[in-house]
Parts: C-alpha cells; sequence; structure tokens
C-alpha cells in the first residue's frame, strides 16, 4: 500500500498529549505543516483525558474537605462535609472538557491537521491510519514524531475487570465508593489515589513489594510523608506481595505473602492496581520502520530526540523514564525544533517532579539516595516547617525543605520539599541549578515574607551558619 507523493506530509506526530500537541504547536510556528493523530475528539492524551488533570481536580476537592475539618481545631465550625459522587465526578469532566475543548479551538485556529483515530507504520515513509471505523488509508510523510505515551501495567494471574480489579483511570470515574479498597503499589500514583479515596469516605489498605513508599525516594521525605499521614492507610502491607485473589459473597479475597514466607489472606471490596505503566506502542508497529527498541521496552532515541530512523523522532513516556507531561513537553518543543532544521539538543540539566498528595512531596536535582550510590560529595541543610510563620499560620508546620549542596563551590545540586504546595516551590531550584545558581545566591535572593517560599533562603541561611529562624548549629 504505497500513498500518493504530493500528499506527503511534511509532519506526522502521532498521540496528541502534553507532548504531542506541544510538539504540533512549535512546529506550525516553524513554519511546518502538520498532522496531529489521536484517538480522542480534541487534544490532550492520557494526562488531561484520564491522567494528571481529573487526578489533581479530585485531590483539590479532596483538600478543600479536608481543611474545613482540620479548621475545627482552629476554632471554625462546619456542617460535617457530604459527598455527592455523581456531582463530583461530573465537576472533573466539566474540568477535562474546559481544558481539552481549548486545545481544539487552538488547533482549528492554527489551522493543523487532525485526524481522530489512530495510525501504524508501514515503513519509514508511510503510516497506515485507521479512523475507527474500518476505514483505512495511507498517509506518507517527511518526518513523523511518536508521542503514544504508556499503559498501565498489569501483574501476572491478575487481570483488570473494570469493576472489582480497577486501574487508575477506572479510578476516576467515580461510579460508586468501596467500603474498603486495597491498593497495590506505594508509588505516587497509589499514594494519590488513596488520597483521594480516603478523602471521600473509602478505607483505603496499601501493599508494596520493596520496604518502603515511593521506591527511589529519600527516606526522610517519606518518614515526613508518613508522619503527616498517619490516618491515611488502615493496613500497610510493606516487602508483600499479593499471590491469589479469589472472589467469595461479593468479596474479593486476596492472599498475601511477605519477605518472611508467610501468607495470609484479607477480604476487601476493591482492588487497584497502581504497578507503574510500560511503553504503549504496539499497535504501532514501529519495527515496519526500521526503530529500535531497548531491553526495557523504550524507544531508543538521541540528544535530539531522533530514533535509530533519523526522520522519525520520538518524546515522552515511551522513551523512557521520568514519565512526567513537563519532560514530554520539553522534549516535544525540542522534536518540534529539530524537525524543522534547527540545531538543538536536549540540555535540561533538571526535571522537577511533584507527588500530590496532602502534604506534597517535591524533588529537584540530585537525591541524597543517588549521590551515596554515585559517591558525589555534597553536604546538607534542611529548615522544618514548624519554624515557618507562613507554614504554621496554615497549621502545616510538618515538613522542610532540604537544599543539598556542592562543598567546593556552593552551587546547588538539588532540592527535596515537604509541605502544603511543595510543587510550586520547586521550580525555583529547577532554575538555580540551571543557572549555576550558589546556596550564597539564594540567600541574598529577598523573598516575601511572610510565605513559604521564605523557606528556600532560610534553607540557605542554615547551610550558611547564619539562620533566621532556628537555633544555630555546627555543620
Amino acid at each position: 500500500m504505497q500513498g500518493n507523493k504530493k500528499n506527503e506530509r511534511d509532519l506526522v506526530i502521532i498521540g496528541a498529549g502534553p507532548g504531542g500537541y506541544r510538539a504540533a504547536f512549535m512546529a506550525d510556528d516553524l513554519g511546518l505543516k502538520v498532522t496531529l493523530i489521536d484517538p480522542e475528539a480534541n487534544p490532550g492524551g492520557e494526562c488531561l483525558y484520564r491522567g494528571c488533570i481529573p487526578t489533581k481536580a479530585l485531590l483539590h476537592l479532596v483538600k478543600i474537605r479536608q481543611w474545613a475539618l482540620e479548621a475545627e481545631e482552629m476554632g471554625m465550625h462546619f456542617k460535617h462535609p457530604t459527598i455527592d459522587l455523581r456531582r463530583i465526578a461530573g465537576w472533573k469532566e466539566e474540568v477535562v472538557k474546559k481544558l481539552t475543548g481549548g486545545l481544539g479551538q487552538i488547533v482549528k485556529s492554527r489551522k493543523i491537521e487532525y485526524l481522530k483515530g489512530t495510525a501504524r507504520f508501514e515503513d519509514e515513509r508511510h503510516l497506515i491510519f485507521s479512523d475507527g471505523n474500518g476505514k483505512e488509508r495511507t498517509l506518507p510523510f517527511k518526518q513523523a514524531i511518536i508521542a503514544t505515551g504508556t499503559r498501565a501495567r498489569e501483574l501476572p494471574g491478575i487481570s483488570m475487570d473494570g469493576k472489582d480489579i480497577i486501574g487508575s483511570t477506572r479510578a476516576l470515574d467515580l461510579e460508586d465508593l468501596p467500603g474498603h479498597m486495597l491498593i497495590i503499589g506505594g508509588g505516587y500514583i497509589g499514594l494519590e489515589m488513596a488520597t483521594i479515596y480516603r478523602g471521600l469516605g473509602s478505607r483505603v489498605s496499601v501493599t508494596e513489594l520493596t520496604r518502603n513508599f515511593m521506591p527511589g525516594m529519600d527516606g526522610d521525605l517519606v518518614s515526613a510523608f508518613k508522619r503527616a499521614t498517619k490516618e491515611l492507610f488502615e493496613e500497610i502491607y510493606m516487602e508483600t506481595s499479593v499471590k491469589e485473589v479469589n472472589r467469595e459473597d461479593g468479596k474479593l479475597q486476596v492472599r498475601f505473602g511477605n519477605k518472611e514466607g508467610k501468607s495470609f489472606e484479607k477480604q476487601y471490596d476493591r482492588i487497584l492496581l497502581a504497578v507503574g505503566a510500560k511503553p504503549d506502542h504496539s499497535k504501532l508497529s514501529p519495527e515496519k520502520a526500521g526503530i529500535e527498541i531497548d531491553e526495557q521496552g523504550f524507544i531508543r532515541v538521541d540528544g535530539r530526540q531522533r530514533t535509530s530512523r533519523k526522520n522519525i523522532l520520538a518524546i515522552g513516556d515511551v522513551t523512557g523514564e521520568p514519565q512526567l507531561a513537563h519532560r514530554a513537553m520539553y522534549q516535544g518543543r525540542l522534536a518540534a525544533e529539530v524537525a524543522a532544521g534547527r540545531n538543538s539538543d536536549y540540555d535540561a540539566q533538571v526535571i522537577p517532579a511533584i507527588v500530590y498528595t496532602e502534604p506534597e512531596i517535591a524533588v529537584c536535582g540530585l537525591t541524597e539516595n543517588r549521590a551515596r550510590e554515585e559517591s558525589i560529595e555534597y553536604e546538607k541543610a534542611k529548615f522544618p516547617w514548624g519554624a515557618s510563620g507562613r507554614a504554621v499560620s496554615m497549621n502545616g508546620g510538618q515538613g522542610f525543605t532540604k537544599l543539598l549542596v556542592d562543598p567546593g563551590s556552593g552551587q546547588i545540586l538539588g532540592a527535596g520539599i515537604v509541605g502544603t504546595s511543595a510543587g510550586d516551590l520547586i521550580p525555583e531550584i529547577a532554575l538555580a541549578i540551571e543557572m549555576g545558581a550558589t546556596v550564597t545566591d539564594l540567600s541574598l535572593t529577598i523573598h516575601p515574607h511572610p510565605t513559604l517560599s521564605e523557606t528556600l533562603p532560610e534553607a540557605a541561611e542554615i547551610y550558611l551558619g547564619h539562620p533566621g529562624h532556628t537555633l544555630k548549629k555546627k555543620r
């Protein structure tokens, strides 16, 4: 099946998530004729339709409820919040429709060709497009960008049925609330889902195969989170796996196995699988275009997002870790520049990451775990939020801001923050690292008072030995 050469597209982008639509808009700005392909009616991808945005909308709502309950301690009394699950789900969908609809309008205003459907490679110069109704046609192209993202992993022997055993996508539908839910996986998705369901009234338990929540995260960040969320989980099983699930009298009978080799059983109303995601390119047939895949199933790319076929680029989650929308957007812009002939390279030094629980956890740059593993020299300073006027006045004195510093140059190497709105503070550290700023630069930058942002220079002042709101300690 060969296409007509005169219909050859300058650039075809497969997948209209944050990376895909960012690439499309940038390529359009650079003068390329762009075709954007996605199964949804509007751009947005997994992030806007079934991931980042609906999750954060629900987390915001749960946070409001939590604040109302905490206000009792401060002398303000509300009627106990009630849950209208249908209205909550409707409001979440309104948020999604507003954002995806807005992106659809941008596509139309830019006159980008948007094709609703899927695509697979015929070879390195042709795609076969399917509109989902059985009709297919060949699209010849000069260049292409793969932005198909990931799909949820499943556990051997435990298949999602969309009702009793579900993934995070199905969990966001909120058709009903289980009395007791088991979450398999203690990573950021599992913890965010636990926060939502516990906040809406379900009892939540969790099992995790490793020794702690959020494998790879610095232990002090996880410990601070655990201290602040003692009521989140009814049961916590670490270094424990699920061996078998059976249905008995309308319940899920779960058999666990722990590190000592002992097994035990518990009953739950629902199971949520949150064990990560794997690259989603099986339907794309990348092998027909000669595109190389690595051992983990990710598409190999160079420093300019080019695959083993230089006219085909790949961005976002399908190219590896970390699987974050803002990484995909950065790569999308870069790929568009490369496709337009610019001499651009991936030169970002750090990628900040946020866990949107309450309190939030935010990290950027070097972590202590990595520093120890790679024998990187560092020094650290930690400012406790119990000494922050803004944090305490918000009833958010738990948590801290930690800086990792190069002992020779004083340059900031990384940071970890636990606390309310930690995610809004971490970009300042990303900018500091990108600009080669030192801990002195941070300490001498005037921050407004009283704000949570002050915890950054406060940590810097502790490192330099002249703290303003904590006892002076010898370094």
